[in-house]
């Protein structure tokens, strides 16, 4: 017992704040007792990310007994625990030890920080329905004006259109043939009416395949190829070059061929190769 030089006597005793459990000093921090688990048992901190679905980062705080990157008391609790469960540890003294390190209580969450989150989170896009609207009134502007303009060409210029291979695909046994002598590079035309007109400044091939299968290839009297691969049965093909038409028959048997306008009525036979070429005027094989 000591006494005060007035007053009533006192008693010396321990002061609340020496009330709280004690804690050794030697003991390991959490999060160096998580890292060791975790090398002891060889895994990276990106396979117990994604075994316990929390983030790296956060994991590495949590070793470094950085707590505040876990969004709270309560978050860093469950963060613990299923750290120690991916390590092989048991959480329940982890978790104590948080708590007596920790005041035992959640630490209240800091408002600005959520503000600032919030805030910056960026907007969802909406669509722009004005920039959509304008770009199809454009499109349609254009669209009517393309057709004005091709729809004046062809009632002033029809001998241009009649240059291209697309003219020869529209025209018919009465029509009569385009004036000058313009070609375009040879190619394929699948229509039956270049063979009905059958001009006679080409030479045109055409050929449908009436039964079983028929491997085809065509080429130009300047070597380019025209066509080359498998044909079945309906399958039809005409080609037209200024000059030369050279082919390939496979199975030339299953083939019905005509050359400018009359039917070729060759002696093929089912799987015979054939090599056949074709020029101008009444055809003949060479």
């Amino acid at each position: 017992m000591v006494t005060r030089s007035k007053g009533t006597p006192v008693s010396i005793g321990n002061s609340p704040e020496d009330d709280r459990p004690s804690v050794p000093e030697d003991r390991p921090s959490i999060g160096r007792v998580l890292q060791q688990a975790r090398i002891a048992s060889g895994l990276t901190v990106d396979e117990i990310s994604a075994t316990t679905r929390v983030r790296v980062p956060i994991v590495q705080a949590i070793e470094q007994d950085d707590f505040t990157r876990s969004g709270g008391d309560v978050y860093a609790r469950g963060h613990i625990r299923m750290i120690a469960g991916a390590v092989g540890l048991d959480p329940v003294p982890l978790v104590a030890q948080y708590d007596s390190e920790h005041g035992g209580r959640p630490a209240p969450t800091p408002a600005a920080p959520l503000f600032e989150a919030e805030r910056i989170r960026p907007e969802p896009r909406r669509p722009n329905w004005t920039a959509a609207m304008v770009a199809a009134i454009v499109a349609v502007v254009g669209f009517v004006g393309f057709t004005l303009f091709n729809g004046g060409d062809d009632e002033g210029g029809k001998g241009q259109i009649a240059k291209g291979p697309q003219a020869e695909r529209s025209t018919g046994p009465g029509t009569a043939k385009p004036s000058g002598g313009a070609t375009d590079a040879p190619g394929p035309v699948p229509s039956d009416s270049a063979i009905a007109a059958a001009p006679a400044d080409k030479v045109t091939v055409k050929l449908t395949v009436v039964k079983d299968k028929s491997w085809i290839s065509a080429k130009a009297a300047n070597g380019k190829k025209i066509f080359d691969g498998t044909l079945s049965e309906g399958d039809t093909r005409t080609f037209q070059d200024d000059r030369r038409i050279n082919l390939i028959l496979g199975n030339a048997g299953a083939i019905e061929l005509y050359v400018n306008g009359k039917k070729i009525d060759g002696e093929f036979k089912t799987g015979q190769v054939e090599r056949l070429s074709y020029t101008k005027g009444d055809p003949q094989a060479g």
